[in-house]
């Protein structure tokens, strides 16, 4: 072998513990304020897919609250016809006459009763005395 081949197969032992690395103060700002835009940004997109998840939400609701709005008043006019029906006249006579017997009054099977008129009040004079 050569010299200079020699050479090259010789591991060199070099120590670099005395070296001390200086932090970058500028570099360092500049890592911390990209950080903060980065998080900033973050915020707002978060905040941004929040509320349009929760608008989509609400919307889910308003039309399931309608649906139960629209039902609801359905069964309102059920029930309003339902009334009209055993509110009628011709309905409740007949149910009188089948089920509780009842017959339609004959002309002397009224009476009229007098309307009673107060009298006079008594006169403050005749007051109680102890």
């Amino acid at each position: 072998m050569t010299g200079e081949a020699f050479e090259y197969a010789i591991k060199k032992d070099v120590r670099n513990n005395p070296i001390v690395r200086e932090v970058d103060e500028e570099r360092h700002r500049e890592l911390w304020r990209s950080m903060a835009v980065g998080l900033l940004l973050v915020a707002v997109l978060v905040f941004s897919v929040w509320r349009h998840v929760e608008q989509i939400d609400d919307g889910y609701e308003l039309s399931k609250l309608r649906a139960q709005l629209a039902d609801e008043e359905q069964y309102f006019r059920e029930l309003r016809n339902t009334f009209e029906e055993l509110r009628a006249l011709s309905r409740i006579e007949a149910y009188a006459r089948q089920h509780l017997k009842m017959i339609p009054p004959g002309p002397d099977d009224s009476k009229v009763i007098p309307r009673v008129i107060e009298g006079e009040p008594a006169p403050r004079t005749a007051v109680a005395q102890r």
